[in-house]
């Protein structure tokens, strides 16, 4: 394993047990409103407290994204932090959710870790190197078209503007294929994508600690990740498309109707 790469699995396995330490007592954590239907707590703020404990410690001078603690300076490498990604689903006891951490290095991804407590299933990939499930290589599916396929998605909840846009959306996807799931962790979503339990994925407005690991790890699996139009902006647009060559391509097909000149930039 690559040695950032491993310093990474400590950081995301450390949030981890924080998580799992409070998930039975989540009526008394204190949550705030970041905003419409974003909420933050303070099991959040801990758990990227660790991470970043833990990045430091190896690698002081590197640049740090995180969500909640924001933006920190440093040398060409920048790690992209999601301490907790679906914080809705675990204040519900939902059992739906991940830490999510990524590295870039002159803007270009290179290592990725998705960790899911609760199932002690760690996704990981090095560019170049493949990905992984715990021991096991991954790969996407080879599916051939949208027909028979399961989609992965996320509601465009932050953003009501978005919504009708969405719906057509889903009803095009879900016409067109065996069914949609919308568990609630995109990164997570997007880490099965990589490990061939979804055939495909989309979402509209997402940060790009959402994004930035799964990303990764659907490319080392053999995937295609892009925003709406094909393009590689999806880190900052936050509208993301992942799957199967075939697959990737009949979404942006499908999806191709929809778009607005503000969804195809």
């Amino acid at each position: 394993m690559h040695p950032m790469l491993n310093i990474a699995v400590r950081a995301a396995r450390s949030a981890g047990r924080i998580l799992l330490r409070y998930l039975e007592h989540t009526d008394g954590i204190a949550v705030t409103d970041k905003r419409r239907n974003d909420f933050v707590s303070e099991i959040d703020r801990s758990a990227e407290e660790a991470i970043i404990r833990e990045l430091r410690s190896k690698y002081p001078d590197h640049a740090i994204l995180a969500e909640e603690s924001g933006e920190r300076q440093g040398s060409d490498f920048q790690w992209v932090i999601d301490p907790l990604d679906g914080t809705t689903n675990y204040l519900h006891g939902f059992p739906q959710f991940s830490v999510s951490i990524a590295l870039k290095y002159r803007n270009r991804l290179e290592q990725a870790v998705v960790y899911d407590p609760l199932r002690e299933e760690l996704f990981t990939a090095s560019r170049g190197q493949g990905a992984q499930l715990n021991d096991r290589r991954l790969r996407v599916t080879d599916r051939p078209s949208l027909e028979g396929a399961l989609i992965g998605t996320g509601f465009p909840f932050r953003n009501h503007s978005l919504l009708d846009t969405y719906l057509g959306m889903f009803k095009v996807v879900l016409q067109n294929t065996a069914g949609i799931r919308r568990p609630g962790s995109a990164a997570l979503d997007i880490a099965y994508v990589a490990a061939g339990r979804l055939d495909g994925f989309w979402e509209l407005g997402l940060a790009q600690w959402d994004i930035a690991a799964g990303a990764l790890l659907v490319s080392e699996a053999g995937g295609m990740v892009s925003d709406l139009a094909g393009g590689d902006r999806y880190l900052k647009t936050g509208n993301v498309i992942a799957g199967n060559l075939k697959v990737h391509q009949a979404m942006v097909a499908k999806l191709r109707p929809f778009l607005s000149d503000s969804l195809r930039a």
